[in-house]
């Protein structure tokens, strides 16, 4: 019998890229939209899923969440910045607190007790058990707080999977491995910081394999209330190290300006290593072999 899944954040890539693996393993798959959702990463299978617009209030995702009766859902949704503006501070706690908790509410009043949550490794700077580099860390953290309550309250059970830097083909995000190829296509010079930064590096294919296991984790029963795992590749690199390696691959020097960016207030330096990794879980995709295959979709003959 073919297991149930309701999704949020499934028009962003990471999530885009959960649904589409999770339909080829014969889930059955519902997602959870705004009414200003692009849902152009879905386009592909958007026949195949059942698309639910949350309004914005709790009646509406109770109303999901009773509709879909899913057997696990899946929060990727987040409103994900390093610097923000004032005027963002609504709109980030909405999406990283008040969603999420709306989320949890109907679950738990429609019975369904399993949930995959989505933290950052930026929750620990300075490899602090909690420690915020930026107001989206903090909000994160307020999430998983308030998520405390719902654990000891009722059934529900929860895995929280901490993310770092994610990478691969077909990614529309404004990340460093598409800045890169972009110098490398355009010519154009990249600023960039000193680039002394490490980076924990994590292919998609590897981080959504992450979520797939942890879901059946939770749907075999072996769980504590709530446990949490590092999506880590556990071999970071220096963004200088990163771009060498791509450079390599691609046969020719970037238009890097090293230094033309200072660091970030609270930049983080060296990634939390202390997080435990998901049981069975390891990263398949090194850095080189996840830059082959990324210059690869593009259509690079290397």
């Amino acid at each position: 019998m073919a297991h149930t899944a309701l999704i949020t954040g499934a028009s962003g890539y990471t999530g885009s890229r959960l649904a589409r693996k999770l339909l080829q393993d014969g889930w059955i798959v519902h997602v959870i939209v705004r009414p200003s959702s692009n849902l152009a990463l879905l386009t592909d299978v958007i026949d195949q899923v059942r698309v639910h617009c949350y309004e914005s209030t709790t009646e509406s995702m109770l109303r999901i969440v009773g509709e879909a009766k899913p057997d696990i859902a899946f929060h990727l949704a987040s409103f994900a910045t390093v610097t923000y503006r004032s005027q963002d501070i609504h709109a980030m706690l909405h999406s990283n607190v008040i969603f999420g908790t709306d989320l949890m509410e109907a679950m738990v009043r429609h019975q369904v007790h399993k949930l995959i949550n989505t933290g950052t490794f930026s929750q620990h700077y300075d490899h602090q058990p909690y420690n915020p580099n930026s107001l989206y860390a903090a909000s994160k953290q307020a999430f998983e707080d308030i998520a405390r309550y719902y654990l000891e309250a009722s059934p529900l059970r929860c895995i929280t999977l901490t993310l770092f830097d994610s990478y691969g083909p077909q990614d529309p995000r404004n990340k460093i491995v598409n800045l890169l190829y972009n110098a490398y296509l355009t010519g154009e010079p990249l600023a960039t910081t000193p680039g002394e930064q490490w980076l924990d590096m994590v292919y998609i294919d590897d981080v959504v394999q992450a979520y797939e296991l942890a879901a059946s984790r939770l749907l075999r029963g072996t769980s504590e209330p709530h446990e949490k795992y590092a999506v880590s590749s556990r071999n970071p690199l220096t963004l200088r190290r990163l771009v060498a390696l791509f450079e390599e691959e691609v046969g020719a020097k970037l238009p890097v300006l090293w230094g033309a960016k200072p660091y970030r207030e609270r930049e983080i330096m060296v990634p939390w290593t202390e997080g435990s990794l998901l049981p069975d879980w390891h990263p398949q995709v090194d850095i080189r072999t996840g830059i082959k295959l990324f210059l690869a979709d593009k259509g690079c003959e290397l």
